[in-house]
């Protein structure tokens, strides 16, 4: 039985609350200082700072990547009561990914023993619930808390479907883990790659949100960027972009939508 038959899907991830800080919007920064001190290892290029601080990519395979998207969609996810057990069964596959991908579960299964499943939990609230610059809802980064979020959670859905993953109505389809999922899952690799990478931009937002409050789900978030595409000029702007000024707080109309409508190559 392999990992992909003994991992169950996850139970649903809650929203962060209304009162979470957001730690957006400040001058250059997702930290809640802001400033010069959040670019200090950002370089000035003729588009402004792009940073070189992103994750190097690793050569995976396609079932490696498998293997990574699901262990990250399980891990990731709320602690449950079963999670020991769903951790070994992530640990079990980690010979067969490379290196500097593996190491990057070692460190985050390490942590996650010794703090138990209680200290697991509360620091997973306090985390991603309280915290919205380390949403795990990915539309948030495209379009915030705006009157686009139903459409582009809709899009999300459309995509998720047109890859051949139903989601359930018990899930939101623009969650991380749900993405992930797909991603593991879905026949069509290439596409969900592709639809994985369109969001690249806030995932390294989050990615960096982690590495802020020195969070262990720091390692997890690297582990999933390790396996994807190099990041590319235009990722890296909006990226930049993201940061300086957080996600919009309300748009009007609903022309040049900021999140894909559709899969590159599909109809």
């Amino acid at each position: 039985m392999n990992i992909f038959e003994k991992l169950a899907r996850r139970t649903p991830s809650r929203p962060p609350a209304d009162d979470a800080v957001a730690g957006f919007g400040t001058p250059a920064g997702i930290g809640s200082g802001g400033g010069a001190k959040d670019v200090e290892r950002t370089i000035r290029t003729h588009t402004g700072k792009l940073p070189d601080e992103f994750i190097a990519p690793v050569k995976v395979s396609v079932d490696q990547r498998r293997i990574i998207a699901m262990a990250v969609s399980v891990l990731l996810n709320y602690p449950q009561p079963d999670f020991l057990q769903r951790l070994e069964t992530v640990e079990e596959q980690l010979d067969q990914l490379p290196l500097a991908i593996a190491t990057d579960f070692v460190d985050f299964a390490t942590w996650a023993r010794a703090a138990g499943l209680r200290g697991m939990e509360e620091h997973y609230v306090e985390t991603f619930d309280q915290r919205r610059r380390c949403s795990l809802f990915l539309s948030y980064y495209a379009v915030g808390d705006t009157r686009q979020r139903g459409m582009a959670i809709l899009s999300f859905r459309q995509q998720l479907e047109a890859l051949g993953f139903v989601v359930s109505d018990e899930e939101l389809p623009d969650h991380l883990c749900v993405v992930l999922e797909a991603l593991a899952l879905s026949e069509d690799h290439d596409s969900a790659v592709e639809m994985v990478a369109s969001y690249r931009e806030g995932i390294e937002v989050l990615r960096a949100a982690l590495g802020h409050v020195n969070s262990p789900y720091l390692s997890l978030v690297t582990a999933l960027c390790k396996s994807l595409p190099k990041v590319d000029p235009d990722t890296a702007q909006k990226y930049v972009d993201l940061i300086r000024t957080g996600p919009p707080a309300e748009m009007v109309g609903i022309a040049d939508l900021p999140f894909p409508t559709a899969q590159p190559n599909m109809v």
